[in-house]
Protein backbone atom coordinates (compact mmCIF):
# COMPACT_ATOMS: atom_id res chain seq x y z
CA UNK A 1 0.00 0.00 0.00
CA UNK A 2 1.31 3.35 -1.25
CA UNK A 3 0.65 6.88 0.12
CA UNK A 4 0.63 10.17 -1.48
CA UNK A 5 3.71 12.53 -0.61
CA UNK A 6 2.49 15.15 1.57
CA UNK A 7 3.55 19.03 0.49
CA UNK A 8 4.37 22.08 3.23
CA UNK A 9 0.97 22.97 3.61
CA UNK A 10 -0.77 19.84 4.19
CA UNK A 11 2.38 18.78 7.16
CA UNK A 12 2.08 22.52 8.31
CA UNK A 13 -1.69 21.53 9.18
CA UNK A 14 -0.83 18.12 10.29
CA UNK A 15 2.00 19.89 12.88
CA UNK A 16 -0.02 22.50 13.63
CA UNK A 17 2.39 24.73 12.64
CA UNK A 18 2.71 27.47 9.63
CA UNK A 19 4.53 26.80 6.31
CA UNK A 20 7.47 29.06 7.14
CA UNK A 21 8.01 26.88 9.52
CA UNK A 22 8.28 23.77 8.25
CA UNK A 23 10.55 25.44 5.65
CA UNK A 24 12.46 26.89 7.94
CA UNK A 25 12.77 23.42 9.41
CA UNK A 26 13.96 22.33 6.17
CA UNK A 27 16.47 24.95 5.25
CA UNK A 28 17.86 23.48 8.80
CA UNK A 29 17.36 19.70 8.00
CA UNK A 30 15.48 19.44 11.17
CA UNK A 31 12.62 17.50 9.73
CA UNK A 32 12.61 15.09 7.69
CA UNK A 33 11.56 15.13 4.03
CA UNK A 34 12.86 14.53 -0.01
CA UNK A 35 12.65 16.48 -3.09
CA UNK A 36 11.59 15.94 -6.65
CA UNK A 37 13.59 18.65 -8.44
CA UNK A 38 12.75 21.32 -6.21
CA UNK A 39 9.45 20.79 -5.02
CA UNK A 40 9.55 19.76 -1.11
CA UNK A 41 7.14 16.75 0.07
CA UNK A 42 6.94 14.62 2.81
CA UNK A 43 6.08 10.87 4.00
CA UNK A 44 3.30 10.85 6.70
CA UNK A 45 4.44 7.44 8.06
CA UNK A 46 8.16 8.74 8.26
CA UNK A 47 7.02 12.20 9.54
CA UNK A 48 4.76 10.12 12.33
CA UNK A 49 8.37 8.03 13.26
CA UNK A 50 9.93 11.32 13.75
CA UNK A 51 7.40 12.46 15.99
CA UNK A 52 7.57 8.90 17.85
CA UNK A 53 11.02 9.79 17.89
CA UNK A 54 11.06 13.64 19.16
CA UNK A 55 8.62 12.44 21.64
CA UNK A 56 11.48 9.62 22.97
CA UNK A 57 14.42 12.41 23.23
CA UNK A 58 11.98 14.53 25.08
CA UNK A 59 11.53 11.75 27.85
CA UNK A 60 14.89 11.12 27.89
CA UNK A 61 16.10 14.52 28.91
Amino acid sequence: MSTQPLTPQQIADYLGVTRETIYRMVRKNEIPHFKIRSRIFFSKETIDAWIRDQEQQAIGM
